[in-house]
């Protein structure tokens, strides 16, 4: 039996095991994102993970040194695109994140932690089918060097600092109405704005200004 062949026979069994995993999970739990990935889904999913990640590709290290300015730019590339799932800290515990299937992982832990350089890289270049894990690379220099900054900073996360996460909240995405709230704010500091009223003769007997 040929090295291909055998490769096709494990594909083909990887992949009935995978859809009868998958069918049973629709079947029995239906497809609510609620629910926690069982024990089984979970492994076969780590291992589907790591058998579609190229050998050599895994076995890359970061070309990157973690310089301050590299962690500054990543830091600042975190806050921006990450977080909205994976938290400034990495734990994972925003609304979006705690709402995906499976959950967004705490990236300090282990199961991150323990993965090689090349294969963090290869997960945020080209994402992950099945997950919310979008694919971030563009195939260009600059995007792998942004992804090789970003796994430098990934390994910075069991250890961030609460400045570090303070001048992380400044930088993470805000809504219209965030910025409204802080244009307003700064308004009233900078006295374009005056204090409202609290001359009792202004407001009737509910409270309700006149």
């Amino acid at each position: 039996m040929t090295a291909v062949l055998r490769a096709l026979l494990l594909l083909i069994v990887v992949a009935a095991i995978v859809g009868g995993a998958a069918a049973y999970a629709i079947a029995a739990r239906g497809l609510s994102t609620r629910v926690e990935p069982s024990a089984v889904e979970e492994r076969l999913a780590l291992a589907m993970r790591s058998l579609a990640t190229p050998a050599a590709t895994r076995s890359r290290s970061n070309p990157v040194e973690p310089t301050a300015a590299v962690l500054d730019d990543a830091l600042a590339h975190f806050a921006d695109h990450c977080a909205s799932c994976h938290a400034n800290s990495g734990v994972g515990d925003t609304e979006m994140g705690l709402g995906l299937y499976p959950r967004a992982p705490d990236m300090r832990q282990a199961a991150t932690q323990n993965l090689t350089d090349g294969e963090l890289f290869y997960i945020i270049e080209n994402g992950v089918k099945l997950t919310g894990m979008p694919a971030w690379g563009t195939g260009t220099e600059d995007s792998a060097r942004s992804t090789w900054h970003l796994v430098q900073f990934i390994r910075r996360l069991p250890s961030l600092s609460e400045s570090e996460l303070a001048d992380m909240e400044e930088l993470n995405p805000r809504s219209a109405a965030d910025w409204q709230a802080l244009d307003e704010e700064r308004r009233f500091l900078s006295g374009e704005v005056a204090l409202p009223s609290t001359d009792p003769s202004t407001h009737d007997h509910k409270g309700v200004p006149k």
